[in-house]
């Protein structure tokens, strides 16, 4: 199973925040990357609010995936809800969000803790993990500078 955590692409600061023009380029570029590199994903999802939104809707246009909100992903949602989740997940999934909750879920899942940072993440880039017998581990990581 993979797992593809994404934070939310660059915003404006006024609420309800929507994605600057920067922010939306970066997503899409970032997501034809995705396409270019073979990448499938069977579910996106997202935190509702309006940034994530509007970056995971960029991903699942170009990655023909489906699209749906979930609950506990708020930046300071408890990232257990997602690690114990994710034990009953057989799919390669996405998950668009926010830090510093994407930062705490990638902590503990590959060292067990959430007050570790083995990542850093940037807006609009990709981190993918994937479990095998339980174990955690980081794949690649992609941003969008990197992406001519």
């Amino acid at each position: 199973m993979r797992l593809y955590l994404v934070q939310h692409a660059e915003a404006r600061k006024e609420d309800p925040r929507p994605l600057t023009e920067r922010g939306k380029e970066e997503a899409e570029r970032v997501a034809s990357f995705l396409v270019r590199a073979g990448v499938r994903i069977d579910r996106i999802v997202h935190s509702g609010k309006l940034r994530a939104l509007q970056t995971a809707e960029i991903m699942a246009e170009k990655l023909k995936a489906k699209i749906e909100q979930a609950d506990a992903l708020d930046p300071s949602a408890d990232p257990r809800i997602w690690a114990e989740r994710l034990l009953g997940v057989s799919e390669d999934i996405m998950i668009v969000g926010h830090l510093p909750h994407l930062s705490k879920l990638a902590s503990l899942l590959l060292t067990g803790s959430e007050e570790n940072e083995p990542i850093k993440f940037r807006m609009a880039g990709v981190v993918c993990l994937e479990s095998e017998g339980g174990k955690w581990s980081v794949l690649w990581a992609i941003v969008p500078e990197l992406i001519p």
